[in-house]
């Protein structure tokens, strides 16, 4: 059913379509491409932007991202930038391969992939398209939900991005690191597409950032598709650290076949209006999932997570924990939904929501939703929104901590129950580093 849409949405919705019928004319692609986008195109113009009416957005009005009159890049070079972004680009000193995309489009001068073992691709989706991969063709909007707006717009206008393989049996030993940077001083619109396939036991870590040169207004629409076979293991890390006037919105779509272990932690600390979907559905038996996330806001930033675990088959667990620091007149929004299907005995699902308001005026708006068919399972969830440990504080300050420094140490302390489970060093490091730096 389409949206009833104000005069100021349905505007945006006929600038994209005028942008994608130039998209289309001036850009080739393979058939089976052509005809995912028109579809999806369609979808979208039927769908329109949610708005506040919508449940899935009643706390989170998009209409800013939406009305921006942004500049789509079809295509972009550095022209010799390269070297003044490279000191810029965040997790600097994590070792391993790195594909670059600067406003949406692969940088080769920012990139490095090295050795990799045989049968493993690490390549730029552009690529992988023009080279006729059959396996990019199977997969790619195979799991996602086509029938949402901001999935619609990504896949109509889907064009580069990252496409990782790991075949079965194989272990990629030093992490792939995706970084999404957006530059220039004009509204743009980018449009990231990730796919992850991981063969039978196979192992992978994988980075994706998404960072900004520049203090503009700006969209990043990305969505990534993560696929694994049995007994497969993945840990993925996204860090979100957008501009302070960016839209953000995302989809990270996790499949997890039978035996296998998934991780994914979500960390926030940037953007003006930020919206996650991270969903995670366990398609065999035995499979364990992870979603954790971490927010930092101050100011007048929105971020909203809204999570799904579909428990579709029996023998499955999943963990979930999201901490959220509010400060000023922020709000965080955390709606966190477990279903379990009718045949999925033996659930084993834990969900955790805590919040620290540090401000009067900041706001969460925490919803926890289980939907549960099946009878024999155990599933538990809690929410806790309360003030920093004025005991502790006091605690810290009478052995000569001044009051500020030891308000960011109880805060770190906090969001370290999310970064502790982050294996890679040089992200959890850093990452420390940025929420002191935001707490000053």
């Amino acid at each position: 059913m389409a949206r009833i849409q104000t005069n100021q949405t349905q505007g945006a919705v006929t600038r994209y379509e005028e942008a994608f019928a130039q998209f289309e004319r001036d850009h080739s692609a393979p058939a089976w491409l052509q005809a995912k986008r028109r579809e999806a195109i369609a979808t979208f113009s039927r769908l329109g932007f949610p708005t506040v009416r919508d449940e899935e957005w009643k706390y989170t009005d998009i209409t800013p991202a939406a009305n921006l009159v942004a500049t789509p890049i079809f295509q972009f070079e550095l022209n010799g930038a390269a070297a003044k972004v490279r000191t810029q680009l965040p997790f600097q000193a994590l070792e391993g391969h790195r594909l670059a995309f600067v406003n949406g489009h692969f940088a080769p001068d920012l990139s490095h992939v090295g050795t990799l073992p045989e049968g493993v691709e690490v390549r730029p989706l552009s690529e992988a398209l023009a080279a006729g991969s059959e396996r990019v063709q199977q997969a790619f909007g195979r799991s996602v939900n086509g029938e949402e707006t901001f999935v619609a717009l990504n896949t109509a206008f889907a064009q580069d991005g990252a496409f990782i393989f790991v075949p079965a049996d194989v272990e990629l030993a030093e992490a792939v690191h995706l970084l999404f940077l957006t530059t220039g001083d004009s509204a743009t619109v980018s449009h990231p597409r990730n796919l992850i396939l991981l063969g039978q036991n196979a192992k992978l870590t994988v980075v994706e950032s998404y960072s900004a040169s520049t203090d503009g207004v700006y969209l990043t629409n990305a969505v990534t598709e993560i696929e694994s076979g049995a007994g497969a293991h993945l840990e993925h890390i996204k860090a979100q650290l957008e501009s302070p006037k960016a839209f953000h919105i995302s989809t990270t779509q996790v499949g997890a076949a039978r035996d296998s272990q998934l991780r994914s932690s979500s960390l926030n600390l940037g953007g003006r209006i930020v919206r996650n979907n991270p969903i995670a559905v366990m398609q065999g038996e035995n499979a364990e999932v992870t979603l954790d996330g971490l927010v930092l806001t101050d100011n007048e930033q929105l971020i909203d997570n809204h999570t799904t675990m579909d428990h579709a088959e029996p023998h499955c667990a999943s963990h979930e924990l999201y901490a959220h620091v509010l400060n000023d007149k922020s709000v965080g929004v955390f709606n966190g939904k477990i279903f379990v299907r009718l045949d999925a005995q033996k659930t084993d699902a834990k969900q955790s929501n805590r919040t620290i308001l540090l401000s009067g005026d900041a706001t969460i708006n925490a919803k926890p939703q289980l939907e549960i068919l099946a009878d024999d399972v155990r599933c538990t969830h809690g929410a806790t929104i309360g003030q920093l440990d004025e005991n502790a504080q006091f605690y810290l300050q009478a052995r000569g901590i001044p009051a500020r420094e030891a308000r960011s140490i109880l805060i770190r302390a906090f969001a370290g129950e999310v970064l502790a489970s982050i294996t890679l060093d040089a992200v959890r490091d850093e990452m420390e580093e940025r929420i002191s730096n935001k707490l000053q």
